[in-house]
């Protein structure tokens, strides 16, 4: 373990965490590239590199700069929104479910684009419905979760009643709405990047730089609370302010995350413990989470695009699929 100081902050690197984020890094970069360049027009990788810089043909631009970069930045950053809101609250909870799919986070987002496009919402609506969607529903599950202090237990068996609450909601608005919008609003339950711009990834970036800090700032006192509540405060850290930060952080990531992809499901579930296996650390790690997050994504939606060529699957059903049969191993190692 090796710890770099830098004044009043130090940081922990052990050798293999950098080596799994160094080797994610690589993943992400050659299937970015993959996804870039093939398809039904194929761009040569020196071409990528040209138009990236402005310097590619006409041809290579448009379908580079205009229909795939926004496409896979935005899978990038998604998934890495995901990934490090999964981290963020399965540390909180102490439980490899607690993740935004599991404490109902998820389902109130759905439900709140579900109602904006029932309601004939433009994009940015149904981008502003899923993020008040999320957040209402991570207080309302908070609220009925708190009882002298959250427990953690308490608060996923809210979350998964809550959750299983929104979802008879998002079925019944679906059942009341004309068929056009029905049609829209499973489409975008179901988790897409199809179709993405720059006005997609643009906004989700600006939530990653503005919240990384604070991911920072709450990462020690998590894994401190990891240990349990009665060691933390033994600590000196202030166990429900961190725990009420440390949520809001994971519900506006989630947010964000869901209002410009859809619902994506399993990336927040799967990718903190995938990468805390890769770098065998005690707990979950953050940046390890987001790199994670971002490579399960991008990977998911480049399978979706070319398992079944010329049907493009959307991007949910693929990580439902990877991430229900991780989920049923996950369940399986711990009943061992």
């Amino acid at each position: 373990m090796t710890v770099l100081r830098l004044g009043m902050w130090s940081l922990r690197l052990s050798p293999r965490g950098v080596a799994t984020a160094a080797g994610m890094i690589v993943v992400g970069v050659a299937v970015s590239l993959v996804a870039l360049s093939t398809g039904e027009f194929t761009v040569p990788i020196p071409d990528i590199v040209a138009s990236v810089f402005g310097r590619g043909t006409p041809a290579a631009e448009l379908i580079v700069g205009k229909l795939r970069a926004p496409r896979v930045v935005t899978g990038l950053l998604v998934g890495a929104a995901f990934g490090l809101s999964g981290a963020i609250l399965q540390s909180l909870t102490r439980n490899p479910l607690g993740s935004p799919d599991f404490l109902g986070f998820t389902a109130g987002a759905s439900t709140g684009g579900i109602i904006a496009v029932v309601m004939g919402g433009s994009a940015w609506q149904i981008a502003g419905g899923s993020l008040l969607g999320c957040v209402a529903s991570a207080v309302l599950v908070y609220a009925l979760a708190f009882r002298n202090g959250v427990q953690s237990y308490r608060l996923i068996l809210v979350g998964i009643g809550v959750g299983a609450v929104l979802v008879s909601v998002d079925w019944y608005l679906l059942t009341r709405a004309n068929i056009h919008d029905a049609a829209s609003a499973g489409t975008w339950i179901t988790g897409s990047l199809s179709g993405r711009g720059w006005e997609h990834a643009i906004p989700v970036a600006c939530a990653l730089v503005a919240l990384l800090p604070v991911c920072a700032l709450v990462s020690r006192p998590l894994r401190m609370m990891e240990m349990g509540d009665d060691a933390a405060k033994a600590a000196g850290i202030g166990v429900e302010k961190v725990r009420a930060v440390a949520i809001i952080v994971g519900v506006l990531l989630c947010g964000v995350a869901t209002a410009a992809a859809g619902p994506v499901i399993f990336v927040a579930l799967a990718a903190p413990q995938l990468a805390r296996r890769l770098s065998r650390s005690p707990g979950v790690t953050m940046a390890a989470s987001a790199l994670m997050g971002a490579v399960l994504l991008v990977t998911a939606d480049l399978a979706a695009q070319r398992v079944f060529a010329p049907v493009q699957l959307p991007v949910g059903i693929m990580t439902a699929a990877l991430g229900g049969t991780y989920l049923v191993f996950m369940l399986r190692k711990e009943r061992r």
